[in-house]
């Protein structure tokens, strides 16, 4: 379990590098993107070992990755350039 864990860390905060390189502008601070990915993957990790137990490395690395991203998914801010206003009665 805890190469699973260190595995699903370093990919955590691989997919949140990403994220902070391909959406700067759409992110808060890079340290917190990065510190959330990698604490994502961990929990994603140790939710999807508990549920499914030992012998499923490639599911819980998945697990641990669709957690990732779905925390690193609630951080992007909407882009100010699309948003305007509309009156309710349009």
């Amino acid at each position: 379990m805890i190469l699973e864990a260190l595995g699903s860390a370093l990919l955590g905060l691989a997919l949140a590098w990403a994220t902070a390189h391909r959406l700067p502008h759409r992110l808060p601070a890079r340290n917190l993107v990065l510190s959330t990915g990698s604490a994502g993957a961990v929990i994603g990790s140790f939710v999807t070992h508990m549920a499914l137990g030992a012998g499923h490395a490639p599911a819980t690395i998945a697990g641990a990755v669709a957690v990732s991203a779905a925390l690193l998914s609630l951080l992007i801010r909407p882009d100010r350039g699309r948003m305007r206003r509309r009156s309710a009665t349009a």
